[in-house]
Parts: C-alpha cells; structure tokens; sequence
C-alpha cells in the first residue's frame, strides 16, 4: 500500500528538453556549444564533435589541474616556483619569464588567464608534475575521467603539435569542470588590465568579452593559424551562468561575435528557477526502528530546473510506502518523486532517506513486549 502526496511546487533535477536543431544562429565560425553550468545542459551544438585544434583554450586544462593541485592542498598559491630553461623558451604569447626567474604560483596563474602566457603554462605545469610530459600525461587522464572522448593533449600550452586535438564539446566538458567546482578561478579569469613583478610588467586580457560583454566571467582564447580563432567564453546573468564554446573562427572579431550570439541566445531564452518548496517532505514513518520516523530529501544538487522562459512550473507526486522497516541507512532510496512537465514529458528522481535509523534490538524489543503486556493488565 503506497501513498501519494501531491506537492507544488516541485523539488527536482531535470531539465525540459533541449532541441539544439531547432534555431539557427547563424553562426560564422565551425563548431560551437552552448552549455548551462549548473545542469550541464546542452542548449546548442553546432558540428559539436568535430575534432580541431583547440590552440590556448587547452589552458582550460591546465588551469584544471592547477587548480585541483591547489584545492587539494598539494601546492598553493603563494609557492615560489623557480623558472627552468624549458618554461621560459615558450614561444608565442608569454610574459618572458627568465630562466631562474623567481615567480608566485598565483602570478603564474593570472599570467595564464590574463595573457595566455605559454611560458607560464609550462612553469605551472612543471610545478604541479613535476616534468612537463607527466603533467601531460595526467592531462589526458583527467580528459578521459571526464567523458571527453574527442580529445588528446600533447602539451599544456596549445602551441601547434600534431595530434594535440579537442572539441567544443570537450572543451565545454572541461570549461565546466573548472568553474563549477573551482570558482575561485573568478579571480584571474575576470581580470581585464593588471601586472606581475611588483607592478613593473603589465597584463592585458586576451578575452575582450570580460571588458564589452556585460556579466562576462571568463574564460580563454585561443589562436594559431591552424586552429583559427576559439574561444571558451563563461558568462553569468540573473543567477545562470552560461558556457559558449567557440573553435575555428575566421578572426577574432567574429570569434567574440558568435560567443556573443550564443550567450545572448541563451539568457534571452532560458532561465533557472528555484523550486524548492515552501513545506518540508513529510518523514516516513520506521518499523523496528529506534526512531520512529525517517527524515526523507531528494538529491542535493535538486533544487533547481532549466526551463524555457514563459514555461509554467512542472506537477509533481511523491510516492512513497507507508511505512518502512529498520535499519535504514542515511541516503537509502525509499519512494520516487514523478515529475511532470507542461507538455506532457516526465522524469522521475529517487526519494532518499536523510538520516540513518538502526533497528531495534532483541533487549529492546522484549522491553516493548514486556511493557505493553505491564499496560494490558
């Protein structure tokens, strides 16, 4: 016997579905993607999984596993890295770090999100592996961990290596990755004019979105001849922040131009809601349990939907038995919420139990016993 509990609004994990074919947006570089951090919902493709060259956004890796390397408490922000020869001979865009050059994790970083700085990409990478070729190596493990299967790094750099290749798809995997689990990342990537080296060398950002598109975040550029202009561009409005990959522009100017489309398409067409609802779920009540109640939650991450702007709420139906029986253990499955969307389209997320409740021992039970049976005389 199972009963149903009808609650609006609803608390879920799913977004309606997306038809990425469906607009036209007339874009003039090769691929792109346009992607909703919070979901990771896909809102438009365009030759998503062709596989390119992606030239500096492979920084988004490099700032990845750098950032991974901090949080976990393995390196930190203010280590002193010492420049070898291999960093500071880096070609193309470089802030001409010197071979014994003394220089700060943090300004090698903000030298990477602000400048691109190919020398200092090397100077983390070594910092953070160790040699340059493990890092790579640990590049192409975590590309892997991530589902993204277009791609193989040859360096942390992007300079132009046979067979170092990506795809928008893949590059919003990893764009993603970074900002939603490390946003400290803010910091240097939301940066449009600084420097390094006490003031004397200064940074401009390569993105000029940070600077002349309003809610701009981030996040890289990219450029070699062939790879053409790219571009993973991170953007943030009214709670939602979006991801508009770029790869193989015909300039610069379009490059930006088609992250914009993308973006403006985006927040003009899509919108997070909170829908957590006003009344708790109701505890479930336990059998030869030592509580006589569990508390019940949904998914953590479940508190949010991405819907269509003008799209009402979803109607939701909790089923859930009447009772279950001890031991219940903190994150059991116990019912399922049934989700059902203007239109028709349903999903269904897992009721969980937020708490553990241990059963009753054989002592506690014969007390039972013993005492209802001192209450019946």
């Amino acid at each position: 016997m199972k009963r149903w509990v009808w609650i609006l609004p609803a608390v879920l994990l799913m977004v309606l579905p997306v038809r990425t074919g469906a607009v036209d947006l007339a874009l003039t570089s090769r691929a792109a993607v346009l992607m909703e951090k919070s979901t990771g919902e896909i809102l438009f493709t365009q030759n998503e999984h062709d596989v390119l060259e992606p030239a500096s956004v492979t920084k988004v890796m490099t700032l990845l596993l750098t950032m991974e390397a901090i949080d976990s408490g393995k390196i930190a922000y203010d280590d002193v890295v010492t420049v070898s020869d291999y960093a500071a001979s880096m070609g193309g865009s470089q802030v001409f770090l010197s071979p014994g050059e003394e220089i700060t994790v943090e300004e090698l970083l903000k030298s990477v999100c602000v400048s691109s700085g190919n020398d200092a990409a090397v100077a983390l990478a070594e910092h953070v592996s160790g040699v340059t070729e493990l890092f790579v190596e640990e590049m192409n493990n975590r590309a892997k961990a991530l589902g993204m299967h277009d791609t193989h790094f040859v360096n942390p750099t992007g300079l132009t290596a046979e067979g170092h290749v990506t795809s928008a798809w893949d590059i919003a995997l990893m764009s993603r990755e970074l900002i939603l689990h490390h946003p400290d990342i803010r910091r240097f990537t939301t940066i449009w004019m600084d420097t390094i080296r006490g003031g004397t060398f200064g940074l401009s950002n390569t993105n000029k979105l940070v600077r002349y598109y309003d809610g701009c975040t981030g996040l890289k550029t990219g450029y070699t001849e062939r790879a053409g202009y790219c571009i993973s561009a991170t953007a943030e409005k009214d709670g939602m922040e979006l991801i508009a990959v770029i790869m193989k522009g015909e300039t610069a100017d379009k490059r930006n131009e088609d992250a914009k489309t993308l973006l403006n398409y985006g927040f003009s067409t899509y919108q997070l809601t909170d829908i957590t609802p006003a009344d708790p779920l109701p505890a479930l009540p336990v059998t030869l349990g030592q509580a006589d109640a569990v508390a019940l939650s949904l998914p953590p991450e479940g508190t949010t939907v991405l819907r269509r702007k003008g799209e009402g709420l979803p109607e939701t139906a909790l089923d859930i038995p009447e009772a279950v029986t001890a031991p219940v253990t903190e994150g059991q499955q116990v019912g399922e919420l049934t989700v059902t969307f203007p239109g028709g389209d349903t999903t269904r997320l897992p009721v969980l139990a937020a708490e553990e409740v241990a059963r009753r021992t054989w002592g506690q039970l014969f007390a039972d016993v013993a005492r209802r049976g001192l209450f019946m005389k």
